[in-house]
Protein backbone atom coordinates (compact mmCIF):
# COMPACT_ATOMS: atom_id res chain seq x y z
CA UNK A 1 0.00 0.00 0.00
CA UNK A 2 3.25 2.28 1.15
CA UNK A 3 4.94 1.38 -2.44
CA UNK A 4 1.49 2.25 -4.25
CA UNK A 5 1.06 5.80 -2.35
CA UNK A 6 4.93 6.72 -3.12
CA UNK A 7 4.54 5.65 -6.80
CA UNK A 8 1.01 7.76 -6.84
CA UNK A 9 2.93 11.08 -5.43
CA UNK A 10 5.89 10.40 -7.51
CA UNK A 11 3.66 10.31 -10.49
CA UNK A 12 1.48 13.79 -9.78
CA UNK A 13 5.16 15.51 -8.59
CA UNK A 14 6.26 14.58 -11.89
CA UNK A 15 3.31 16.27 -14.11
CA UNK A 16 3.45 18.86 -11.85
CA UNK A 17 6.98 19.51 -12.39
CA UNK A 18 8.57 18.14 -15.52
CA UNK A 19 12.32 17.18 -15.57
CA UNK A 20 14.49 19.90 -15.57
CA UNK A 21 16.33 18.42 -18.72
CA UNK A 22 12.72 17.49 -20.79
CA UNK A 23 12.02 21.88 -20.02
CA UNK A 24 15.40 22.35 -21.09
CA UNK A 25 14.52 20.54 -24.64
CA UNK A 26 11.25 21.56 -25.06
CA UNK A 27 10.67 24.80 -23.69
CA UNK A 28 9.68 27.64 -26.42
CA UNK A 29 11.80 30.92 -27.09
CA UNK A 30 10.35 34.19 -27.05
CA UNK A 31 7.94 36.84 -24.59
CA UNK A 32 6.66 35.18 -21.96
CA UNK A 33 3.93 38.29 -21.80
CA UNK A 34 2.70 38.35 -25.01
CA UNK A 35 -1.03 40.01 -24.33
CA UNK A 36 -1.89 42.85 -22.17
CA UNK A 37 -5.80 43.47 -21.82
CA UNK A 38 -5.93 47.25 -20.63
CA UNK A 39 -9.63 47.83 -19.01
CA UNK A 40 -11.17 51.42 -18.72
CA UNK A 41 -13.16 51.00 -15.62
CA UNK A 42 -16.92 51.42 -15.68
CA UNK A 43 -18.61 53.46 -18.62
CA UNK A 44 -21.72 53.59 -20.13
CA UNK A 45 -24.94 53.80 -18.27
CA UNK A 46 -21.96 52.91 -15.44
CA UNK A 47 -20.61 56.36 -14.97
CA UNK A 48 -18.72 55.67 -11.43
CA UNK A 49 -17.42 57.80 -8.70
CA UNK A 50 -18.57 61.29 -9.12
CA UNK A 51 -16.39 64.38 -8.71
CA UNK A 52 -17.55 68.04 -8.62
CA UNK A 53 -17.33 68.20 -12.49
CA UNK A 54 -16.18 64.63 -14.19
CA UNK A 55 -16.90 61.25 -13.33
CA UNK A 56 -14.87 57.91 -13.26
CA UNK A 57 -15.78 56.41 -16.50
CA UNK A 58 -14.28 59.28 -18.59
CA UNK A 59 -11.03 59.59 -16.33
CA UNK A 60 -10.31 55.94 -16.44
CA UNK A 61 -11.21 55.80 -20.48
CA UNK A 62 -9.00 59.02 -20.85
CA UNK A 63 -5.78 57.47 -18.93
CA UNK A 64 -6.57 54.31 -19.95
CA UNK A 65 -5.38 55.25 -23.70
CA UNK A 66 -2.58 56.95 -22.74
CA UNK A 67 -1.62 53.81 -21.32
CA UNK A 68 -2.15 51.67 -24.48
CA UNK A 69 -0.37 54.27 -26.85
CA UNK A 70 2.98 54.51 -24.05
CA UNK A 71 2.88 50.49 -23.47
CA UNK A 72 2.84 50.09 -27.38
CA UNK A 73 5.65 52.22 -27.73
CA UNK A 74 7.41 50.82 -24.90
CA UNK A 75 6.51 46.93 -25.27
CA UNK A 76 6.42 47.07 -29.51
CA UNK A 77 6.22 43.08 -29.48
CA UNK A 78 3.72 42.38 -26.59
CA UNK A 79 0.04 43.02 -28.17
CA UNK A 80 -2.20 45.66 -26.18
CA UNK A 81 -6.02 44.76 -26.06
CA UNK A 82 -8.40 47.42 -24.91
CA UNK A 83 -11.98 46.17 -23.59
CA UNK A 84 -13.63 49.77 -24.78
CA UNK A 85 -12.26 52.51 -26.03
CA UNK A 86 -15.22 54.57 -26.05
CA UNK A 87 -17.94 55.36 -23.48
CA UNK A 88 -19.78 51.78 -23.36
CA UNK A 89 -20.92 49.90 -20.53
CA UNK A 90 -19.74 46.15 -19.83
CA UNK A 91 -20.74 44.22 -16.52
CA UNK A 92 -17.87 42.27 -15.02
CA UNK A 93 -18.46 39.11 -16.86
CA UNK A 94 -18.27 40.58 -20.20
CA UNK A 95 -14.66 41.81 -19.13
CA UNK A 96 -13.66 38.74 -18.17
CA UNK A 97 -14.68 37.13 -21.49
CA UNK A 98 -12.82 39.61 -23.47
CA UNK A 99 -9.57 39.14 -21.39
CA UNK A 100 -10.14 35.26 -21.42
CA UNK A 101 -11.39 34.90 -24.98
CA UNK A 102 -7.85 37.53 -26.28
CA UNK A 103 -5.37 34.35 -24.31
CA UNK A 104 -4.05 38.13 -21.76
CA UNK A 105 -0.88 37.15 -20.04
CA UNK A 106 -1.99 40.35 -18.19
CA UNK A 107 -5.10 41.78 -17.00
CA UNK A 108 -4.88 45.64 -16.16
CA UNK A 109 -7.93 47.17 -14.42
CA UNK A 110 -7.69 51.22 -14.35
CA UNK A 111 -9.81 52.78 -11.89
CA UNK A 112 -10.66 55.85 -10.05
CA UNK A 113 -10.87 56.13 -6.03
CA UNK A 114 -13.80 57.92 -4.42
CA UNK A 115 -14.45 58.16 -0.56
CA UNK A 116 -17.82 59.14 1.10
CA UNK A 117 -18.34 62.81 2.69
CA UNK A 118 -17.89 63.50 6.38
CA UNK A 119 -20.84 63.70 8.30
CA UNK A 120 -20.95 66.43 11.14
CA UNK A 121 -23.76 67.33 13.54
CA UNK A 122 -24.01 69.77 16.26
CA UNK A 123 -26.51 70.24 19.39
CA UNK A 124 -28.43 73.24 19.09
CA UNK A 125 -31.20 73.03 21.52
CA UNK A 126 -34.12 71.24 23.28
CA UNK A 127 -37.93 71.74 21.60
CA UNK A 128 -40.84 69.96 23.26
CA UNK A 129 -42.74 67.39 21.51
CA UNK A 130 -46.36 66.22 21.69
CA UNK A 131 -47.71 62.77 21.54
CA UNK A 132 -50.83 60.30 22.38
CA UNK A 133 -51.17 56.72 24.20
CA UNK A 134 -54.17 54.97 24.25
CA UNK A 135 -57.77 54.90 22.35
CA UNK A 136 -61.33 56.19 23.72
CA UNK A 137 -61.30 58.06 26.64
CA UNK A 138 -58.01 56.31 27.76
CA UNK A 139 -56.70 58.86 25.56
CA UNK A 140 -53.65 60.99 27.13
CA UNK A 141 -51.71 63.24 26.00
CA UNK A 142 -47.68 63.51 26.94
CA UNK A 143 -45.12 65.60 26.04
CA UNK A 144 -41.30 65.08 26.03
CA UNK A 145 -38.06 67.02 25.38
CA UNK A 146 -36.12 66.40 21.93
CA UNK A 147 -32.50 67.31 21.17
CA UNK A 148 -32.21 69.57 17.54
CA UNK A 149 -29.29 69.20 15.76
CA UNK A 150 -27.55 71.01 13.17
CA UNK A 151 -26.08 68.56 10.73
CA UNK A 152 -23.74 69.54 7.30
CA UNK A 153 -21.59 67.34 4.94
CA UNK A 154 -17.64 68.14 3.83
CA UNK A 155 -15.56 66.38 1.73
CA UNK A 156 -13.80 63.82 2.72
CA UNK A 157 -9.41 64.48 2.28
CA UNK A 158 -8.89 61.64 1.68
CA UNK A 159 -6.35 61.18 -1.52
CA UNK A 160 -3.75 58.70 -3.04
CA UNK A 161 -2.85 55.55 -4.81
CA UNK A 162 -3.17 52.21 -4.56
CA UNK A 163 -3.43 48.47 -6.36
CA UNK A 164 -5.78 45.50 -5.62
CA UNK A 165 -5.17 42.11 -6.83
CA UNK A 166 -7.84 38.87 -5.91
CA UNK A 167 -8.33 38.14 -2.58
CA UNK A 168 -6.77 35.29 -1.54
CA UNK A 169 -9.29 33.70 0.19
CA UNK A 170 -11.02 33.13 -2.91
CA UNK A 171 -7.90 31.35 -4.50
CA UNK A 172 -10.63 28.73 -5.70
CA UNK A 173 -12.80 31.04 -8.13
CA UNK A 174 -9.04 31.37 -9.55
CA UNK A 175 -8.16 27.86 -10.22
CA UNK A 176 -11.88 26.99 -11.37
CA UNK A 177 -10.98 29.76 -14.64
CA UNK A 178 -8.12 28.03 -14.87
CA UNK A 179 -9.59 24.25 -15.16
CA UNK A 180 -12.13 25.62 -18.19
CA UNK A 181 -9.22 27.49 -20.03
CA UNK A 182 -5.43 25.82 -19.52
CA UNK A 183 -2.78 28.31 -19.95
CA UNK A 184 0.05 27.26 -20.16
CA UNK A 185 3.70 29.29 -20.96
CA UNK A 186 5.93 26.44 -22.58
CA UNK A 187 5.64 23.19 -24.28
CA UNK A 188 6.89 21.54 -21.83
CA UNK A 189 4.37 22.39 -19.47
CA UNK A 190 1.36 21.15 -21.83
CA UNK A 191 2.97 17.16 -22.04
CA UNK A 192 0.96 14.66 -19.91
CA UNK A 193 -1.81 17.18 -19.12
CA UNK A 194 -4.08 15.49 -16.18
CA UNK A 195 -7.89 14.84 -16.99
CA UNK A 196 -9.73 18.39 -15.71
CA UNK A 197 -11.42 16.09 -13.41
CA UNK A 198 -8.76 14.37 -11.72
CA UNK A 199 -6.74 15.48 -8.36
CA UNK A 200 -4.26 16.16 -10.34
CA UNK A 201 -5.66 18.74 -12.58
CA UNK A 202 -6.96 20.09 -9.43
CA UNK A 203 -3.86 20.65 -7.93
CA UNK A 204 -2.10 21.95 -11.05
CA UNK A 205 -5.10 24.81 -10.87
CA UNK A 206 -4.20 25.51 -7.00
CA UNK A 207 -0.76 26.10 -7.96
CA UNK A 208 -1.16 28.45 -11.00
CA UNK A 209 -3.94 30.59 -9.21
CA UNK A 210 -1.22 30.70 -6.19
CA UNK A 211 1.40 32.23 -9.06
CA UNK A 212 -1.16 34.36 -10.53
CA UNK A 213 -1.54 35.85 -7.24
CA UNK A 214 2.30 36.17 -6.59
CA UNK A 215 2.69 37.90 -10.50
CA UNK A 216 -0.19 40.33 -9.65
CA UNK A 217 1.15 41.12 -6.03
CA UNK A 218 4.51 41.57 -7.78
CA UNK A 219 3.14 43.74 -10.60
CA UNK A 220 1.31 46.04 -7.70
CA UNK A 221 4.42 46.81 -5.39
CA UNK A 222 6.09 47.71 -9.15
CA UNK A 223 3.12 50.38 -9.85
CA UNK A 224 2.60 52.03 -6.55
CA UNK A 225 6.32 51.92 -6.40
CA UNK A 226 6.36 54.24 -9.35
CA UNK A 227 3.51 56.08 -8.16
CA UNK A 228 6.20 57.07 -4.86
CA UNK A 229 8.84 58.11 -7.26
CA UNK A 230 6.50 60.74 -8.40
CA UNK A 231 5.39 61.78 -5.19
CA UNK A 232 2.12 60.58 -5.27
CA UNK A 233 0.84 59.04 -1.72
CA UNK A 234 0.70 55.25 -1.86
CA UNK A 235 -1.78 53.02 0.43
CA UNK A 236 0.08 49.85 -1.05
CA UNK A 237 -1.23 46.77 -2.58
CA UNK A 238 -4.10 45.50 -1.02
CA UNK A 239 -6.95 42.83 -1.47
CA UNK A 240 -10.78 42.82 -0.30
CA UNK A 241 -11.18 39.10 1.40
CA UNK A 242 -14.59 38.12 2.19
CA UNK A 243 -16.05 40.26 -0.57
CA UNK A 244 -13.54 40.09 -3.05
CA UNK A 245 -13.54 42.10 -6.56
CA UNK A 246 -15.24 39.78 -9.23
CA UNK A 247 -13.21 40.57 -12.69
CA UNK A 248 -10.25 39.76 -10.89
CA UNK A 249 -10.92 36.51 -9.72
CA UNK A 250 -12.64 35.68 -13.20
CA UNK A 251 -9.40 36.17 -15.34
CA UNK A 252 -7.50 33.65 -15.90
CA UNK A 253 -3.83 35.19 -15.99
CA UNK A 254 -2.34 37.55 -13.21
CA UNK A 255 -4.66 40.62 -12.55
CA UNK A 256 -4.46 44.22 -11.03
CA UNK A 257 -6.87 47.07 -10.57
CA UNK A 258 -5.34 50.30 -9.94
CA UNK A 259 -7.10 52.94 -8.13
CA UNK A 260 -5.44 56.10 -9.29
CA UNK A 261 -6.56 58.55 -7.41
CA UNK A 262 -9.53 59.90 -5.28
CA UNK A 263 -12.15 61.49 -7.09
CA UNK A 264 -14.16 63.11 -4.30
CA UNK A 265 -10.84 64.95 -3.89
CA UNK A 266 -10.51 68.34 -5.47
CA UNK A 267 -7.34 68.44 -5.44
CA UNK A 268 -6.69 64.68 -6.86
CA UNK A 269 -9.70 65.28 -9.15
CA UNK A 270 -7.97 68.35 -10.87
CA UNK A 271 -4.62 66.56 -10.97
CA UNK A 272 -6.36 63.61 -12.77
CA UNK A 273 -7.93 65.64 -15.40
CA UNK A 274 -5.07 67.69 -16.11
CA UNK A 275 -2.69 66.31 -19.52
CA UNK A 276 -0.09 66.39 -17.04
CA UNK A 277 -1.64 64.66 -14.50
CA UNK A 278 -3.10 61.84 -16.50
CA UNK A 279 0.40 61.60 -18.46
CA UNK A 280 2.44 61.09 -15.28
CA UNK A 281 -0.41 58.54 -13.76
CA UNK A 282 0.17 56.79 -17.53
CA UNK A 283 3.92 56.83 -17.26
CA UNK A 284 3.99 55.25 -13.67
CA UNK A 285 1.83 52.34 -14.49
CA UNK A 286 3.81 51.85 -17.87
CA UNK A 287 7.00 51.82 -15.50
CA UNK A 288 5.44 49.29 -13.34
CA UNK A 289 4.56 46.84 -16.19
CA UNK A 290 7.69 47.06 -17.68
CA UNK A 291 9.84 46.43 -14.96
CA UNK A 292 7.61 43.51 -14.50
CA UNK A 293 7.41 41.75 -18.04
CA UNK A 294 11.35 42.25 -17.41
CA UNK A 295 11.49 40.13 -13.88
CA UNK A 296 9.22 38.01 -15.20
CA UNK A 297 11.11 36.57 -18.74
CA UNK A 298 14.86 37.70 -17.69
CA UNK A 299 14.88 35.91 -13.77
CA UNK A 300 18.43 37.04 -12.63
CA UNK A 301 19.92 33.89 -10.39
CA UNK A 302 19.72 34.64 -6.63
CA UNK A 303 17.96 37.80 -6.79
CA UNK A 304 15.61 38.31 -4.31
CA UNK A 305 11.98 38.74 -5.06
CA UNK A 306 11.02 42.97 -4.44
CA UNK A 307 7.00 41.71 -3.70
CA UNK A 308 5.44 42.75 -0.43
CA UNK A 309 2.39 40.59 0.62
CA UNK A 310 -0.40 42.31 -0.21
CA UNK A 311 -2.83 43.90 2.88
CA UNK A 312 -6.14 43.19 3.67
CA UNK A 313 -8.84 45.65 4.11
CA UNK A 314 -11.60 45.25 5.63
CA UNK A 315 -14.92 43.78 3.99
CA UNK A 316 -17.41 46.97 2.63
CA UNK A 317 -14.46 49.41 2.13
CA UNK A 318 -13.85 50.47 -1.67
Amino acid sequence: MFLLHSARMVCIFLILFPSPVLVAQTTTKGPRLRTIIVDPGHGGSDQGAKGRYSTEAELTLKISLKVEEMLRKALPDTRIVMTRTIDVFHNPREKAEIANREKGDLFLCIHVNAAPPIKHRQFLRYKTVTYYRGKGSKKKKYTKKQPVYNTWTTPNPAYGTSTYVFASDRAGKKAEEFLEQPRFESDAEVMNIPDPESTEAKIMAHLWSQKYFKNSVKLGTFIEDEFVRTDRRSWGVLQRNHMGIWVLQATNMPAVLVETGYITNAEEEDYLNSEEGQTQVADAIVRGVVRYKMQLENPLPGRADSSLPAKSIPAGSR
